[in-house]
């Protein structure tokens, strides 16, 4: 069997909008890709190699298992940033929940938890100074 070419994590969101705005002002995302075209429903944003799916949770998945409600812990994405400290504040200024403060890791990385617009834990990370 063939490796898989490309992954691909995809979030069912509440609010398309917030989630693109969290993903692609806070966090700096490129927008690559939407469908439908006019009004997308599902956006693909770029950050450098990777790619990040965010689509509305909306009507009856494809799948025909219900996303709604979601509880626990279900996903964490760590998304590599330039200046933990700055992207915190940044964050803190838009109104997004801080989990967890800016903190040197003992592996030599300073690490920070914002909550997303729909509570995914995202993790923000870069080299320790």
């Amino acid at each position: 069997m063939a490796p898989a070419a490309r992954l691909l994590p995809m979030l069912s969101v509440a609010d398309l909008d917030a989630s693109v705005a969290f993903y692609r002002d806070l966090l700096g995302g490129e927008e690559a890709y939407g469908f439908p075209p006019d009004d997308p429903v599902f956006v693909t944003l770029r950050f450098g190699d990777a790619e990040l799916g965010v689509g509305a949770a909306t009507g009856e998945p494809l799948h025909g298992r219900p996303q709604r409600p979601a509880s626990g812990h279900r996903i964490e994405l760590c998304v590599y940033v330039h200046d933990v400290d700055a992207t915190v504040a940044g964050a803190r200024g838009r109104g997004v929940e801080v989990v967890l403060e800016p903190t040197d890791q003992s592996w030599g990385e300073r690490v920070a938890y914002l909550a997303d617009p729909d509570g995914n834990l995202v993790m923000l990370a870069a080299e320790a100074a």
